[in-house]
């Protein structure tokens, strides 16, 4: 198994990437410590991974408040006794399909600074104990946004090429110390819309432009090279990947799976 004997802690353990990559962590050998601020969530999330045989704790914890992030990690390292995968698949709504003339500074900053604010607070609480023990892995996730262009993604291109400059700075920090950074980014995924914000989000970036969400989502699968979008086990499985030492060499990379929407 790919992550036999790993100690991995998800934020946003609770969502849709999430409770993907804690299904497959745990079929992968994973224990898992799940960390969000939905406690049904996390618990249906741990149900599918000790399903998959997993060892699996739940923790409800705000990844923007660094006193909570900390204190959970370093619970875990207690109980634990290492932290090996850190991944951090934090999300939430946020402004998209909007000119910049209607779009408000607040609508703007958001994205940019909630998702740069929590990546921070989590990898700093990982990277302590990954330092001290010689070892791990820190796992973010973009979009392709970071590379993209066009109307309504201000507030996603900054946020995402924000986090993507993190990772890479933060790899050529923590490689010295042996801690590998792989940043994920997939596209949207059309089987996450049910359980994640990206439903509503989506429902309304489709409707400003005047067409129904499912001829959007066709529209964006048509713009791929394979014609089609990533599904949440592609991210999952990539994931579960990155982390184990199968990718011992991999750090600083900012994974396209995009499906061929962007092309490297």
């Amino acid at each position: 198994m790919l992550l036999e004997n790993k100690v991995a802690v998800i934020h946003g353990g609770g969502g849709s990437i999430g409770g993907a990559a804690a299904r497959v962590f745990a079929r992968e050998g994973a224990r898992l410590f799940l960390a969000g601020r939905s406690l049904p969530r996390l618990e249906a999330a741990a149900s599918a991974a000790r399903a998959a045989g997993a060892d699996v704790s739940i923790a409800v914890v705000d990844a923007m408040s660094q006193a909570e992030v900390d204190r959970h990690v370093d619970e875990v390292a207690e109980i634990a006794g290492r932290i090996d995968i850190a991944l951090n698949a934090v999300g939430f709504d946020h402004v998209q399909g909007l000119p910049i003339a209607e779009t408000s500074l607040d609508d703007y900053l958001h994205p940019v600074v909630g998702y740069l604010q929590t990546n921070f607070v989590t990898a700093k609480a990982a990277s302590r104990h990954m330092i001290a023990q010689g070892g791990g892995v820190i796992l973010t996730i973009s979009t392709p946004g970071a590379r993209l262009t066009g109307r309504g993604l201000l507030g996603n291109a900054a946020q995402s090429a924000g986090l993507e400059g993190f990772s890479r700075a933060l790899a050529g920090e923590l490689g010295p110390d042996g801690v590998r950074v792989v940043c994920v980014r997939p596209h949207a995924m059309s089987d996450a819309l049910a359980t994640s914000y990206t439903g509503d989000m989506f429902g309304r970036t489709a409707a400003a432009g005047g067409i129904p969400i499912d001829e959007w989502l066709t529209g964006l699968a048509g713009m791929t090279v394979l014609g089609r979008l990533p599904v949440l086990d592609d991210v999952a499985e990539y994931l579960a990947f990155a982390a184990s030492d199968r990718a011992g060499s991999m750090t600083g990379a900012i994974a396209n799976l995009s499906a061929g929407a962007l092309v490297d």
